[in-house]
């Protein structure tokens, strides 16, 4: 376990590599790994560990009856997942957590971490802090992912969504962390007409596009 790396991320902020590797075994952690593609959490699960992405990448989805997929969110490594279904005692899941590429997920019981650490670790308390603020950040992501869908066109919301980023990123160039599919799943469009928004976008002279990175050009209107 790289407990450096550990101690480098926002739910460890403030924590020594020796305070993680002391507090592993008191929040039961295990590892497991995924493939590509494998299902991490299903709708209706029922779960009390969070998930802490040590490598790789995990997708947060919704499917409806027709198969249709919505990606709400993209968990990577450093991040953590399910962590609001684990507090919440007999929640199902209502969405799928899915394994965006051969990854290591380490899950943290919910009630070790929340709870009274047996052995009184001063460090503990920091935990649940950083909790609260890994949670709160999670909420305006979310937020902002209904801004960037509230636009009733596909330009508009390819706007709101590559601003924001390169707002983000303090460049007109930015890389994003979704491929074309994953970006129409996120902003709720049709893939094909998304890709000929791009098209359109690109020969009126606003952005130039290469696989998922992006050059914004000009003022884009919406």
């Amino acid at each position: 376990m790289d407990c450096n790396f550990l101690a480098q991320t926002p739910l460890f902020a403030g924590c020594t590599p020796e305070e993680v590797e002391g507090m592993l075994g008191c929040l039961g952690a295990k590892l497991r790994e995924y493939k590509k593609g494998e299902y991490i959490y299903s709708v209706g699960d029922i779960v009390h560990s969070m998930g802490f992405v040590l490598s790789g990448d995990v997708n947060i989805e919704s499917n409806d009856l027709w198969g249709n997929t919505s990606l709400l969110y993209h968990v990577e490594a450093g991040q953590i997942f399910a962590e609001t279904y684990a507090c919440v005692p007999n929640e199902p899941m209502m969405v799928n957590a899915v394994a965006d590429s051969r990854c290591e997920v380490l899950f943290l019981d919910i009630g070790r971490v929340i709870g009274t650490c047996p052995k009184a670790c001063a460090h503990h308390s920091r935990l649940v802090r950083n909790l609260l603020a890994v949670t709160a950040q999670k909420n305006l992501n979310l937020s902002r992912r209904i801004l960037h869908t509230s636009s009733k066109s596909i330009r508009g919301r390819l706007v709101s969504y590559l601003s924001f980023q390169a707002e983000r990123q303090g460049s007109n160039t930015v890389t994003i962390p979704f491929n074309r599919q994953q970006l129409a799943d996120y902003l709720s469009v049709d893939r094909s007409a998304m890709s000929n928004e791009l098209s359109k976008m690109q020969k009126d002279g606003l952005i130039d596009v290469d696989k998922n990175t992006f050059v914004l050009k000009a003022d884009v209107q919406s």
